[in-house]
């Protein structure tokens, strides 16, 4: 790359990590070196790029940029510019995030119809779909690890930022999961991996659901509304959201269902209950050196892991969807859809795609409930009868979910209340420690969790 675009390397370099997206917040980058393919030439160009960042207290990440570069500057691409450079033949080159620059965004859709093999990047079209290849993409402004292009109402494609040798398990599920035509999944369309032996998964493209909502709106909608009435309670407030909850409990046991019949299982017992007790200590220890403030409840939470060995229980592992949260799933008029299974993007990708109980997936929407209630509270402001209602409204929607996923799977989550408990504070435990490094204001979430977590005694 260096030949094409001396200096990029150094630009990005210095632009990654101020994106949300980057991974290393807080860890000084000590090198740097960059591979490409040009995907479309002349002005602009676009190139895919692939950073590899090498930090000074060890080890390093690969991030997917996708560049344009222009020979002149652009009105309204300031936002998007990654910094200039002299190209080999003595121009002036702009570089920009290419998934910022409306113009370059159709290419995308027109090598995916093609089918298209560029270099070491190949398109990866699924059979029978078709694919729009004449619209321009709009990136998404939400935060996330990742980003999305929305073309038109048709579809939806996300570039993965941060990406690993392997199938990403995001595609890995929805193409063992397409025969099932389970009603609470967006189809896969395609996506764009690399060849070779360290052959990664670039993005993914699904149908789009122009009249979906997510369902994080959602709640704080009904937080919103349950707040500005006096002194009603949730099912009596008009917003209330524990009917969708509820739903969404059925939804979550449906795709369970579908994951555990295409894809491997396996049955264990104490060891492996031994191992997962094991691994929270460790988080937690790690977490601990992060966050002080959880060495207050570290000793509720020690008795809670120490308990699970002990619970004599036979699961069923599966592989789980490993991140879900209110934002990660979709309200259309005819229910809810879920959304984005590549797992918790700081953990490693084998971690990712190992079997697990769905009673984690469980653990993480009921976190999200939590978040719900209280985010409206982060002002500063807080008095006790919010908190109050918070817990109220959380308490509601949490159990109306429980109930909605042992409808539809024949096993109220709640029925294993101690280890659903200690999967809840292993989760909260992570939360502290992503709110240390990313969203210091929202730090006390998953504080004040911990908080009713080691409190609770479960039957």
């Amino acid at each position: 790359m260096s030949a094409e675009l001396p200096g990029a390397e150094q630009l990005l370099t210095g632009w990654l990590p101020q994106q949300r997206w980057f991974g290393g917040k807080g860890r000084a980058i000590s090198g740097a070196r960059g591979t490409s393919a040009l995907l479309l030439g002349g002005d602009p160009a676009v190139w895919i790029y692939l950073l590899t960042v090498e930090y000074a207290d060890g080890g390093g990440d690969t991030y997917f940029v996708p560049l344009s570069v222009r020979r002149g500057t652009s009105e309204g691409l300031g936002y998007a510019l990654i910094g200039e450079t002299v190209g080999t033949d003595g121009t002036t080159l702009w570089l920009h995030d290419a998934l910022h620059d409306r113009d370059t965004t159709p290419v995308w859709m027109r090598l995916l119809g093609q089918a298209a093999t560029v270099g070491s990047v190949t398109f990866v079209r699924q059979h029978g779909v078709e694919i729009p290849t004449d619209l321009i993409g709009d990136a998404l402004t939400v935060e996330q690890s990742n980003t999305s292009l929305v073309f038109g109402e048709a579809a939806i494609m996300k570039f993965f930022r941060r990406i690993e040798p392997g199938r990403n398990p995001d595609v890995e599920v929805h193409e063992a999961l397409a025969a099932t035509d389970n009603p609470h999944l967006a189809p896969l369309l395609g996506y764009v991996t690399t060849t070779g032996p360290d052959s990664a998964t670039l993005a993914m493209v699904q149908a789009f659901l122009p009249a979906a909502s997510d369902g994080w709106a959602q709640a704080t909608a009904s937080v919103r509304d349950l707040y500005a009435e006096g002194d009603l309670h949730p099912d009596e407030v008009g917003g209330d959201f524990a009917s969708d909850a509820h739903r969404l409990g059925i939804a979550t046991a449906s795709v369970h269902a579908d994951l555990a019949r295409v894809l491997p299982t396996e049955e264990v017992g104490e060891e492996w209950l031994t191992g997962a007790a094991k691994q929270m200590h460790d988080r937690l220890d790690a977490a601990c050196e992060i966050v002080p403030a959880l060495l207050e409840h570290a000793e509720a939470l020690r008795d809670t892991y120490d308990a699970i060995p002990h619970l004599g229980l036979h699961l069923k592992l599966q592989r789980v969807h490993g991140d879900l949260h209110l934002g990660q799933v979709l309200r259309t008029t005819s229910g809810w859809t879920i959304l984005d299974f590549e797992g918790e993007p700081a953990r490693p990708m084998a971690e990712r795609r190992r079997p697990s109980t769905p009673l984690r997936d469980v653990a993480s929407m009921l976190r999200s409930f939590d978040y719900a209630a209280r985010s409206l509270l982060l002002d500063g402001q807080e008095d006790s009868q919010l908190a109050y209602r918070a817990g109220e409204w959380s308490a509601r929607n949490r159990g109306a979910f429980c109930a909605g996923y042992g409808e539809e799977s024949g096993e109220d989550p709640r029925e294993h209340a101690v280890l659903l408990r200690a999967l809840e504070a292993d989760k909260a435990v992570y939360e502290t420690m992503y709110e240390a490094r990313n969203r210091p204001g929202w730090l006390s979430i998953p504080l004040r969790s911990l908080d009713r977590i080691t409190s609770e005694q479960p039957a």
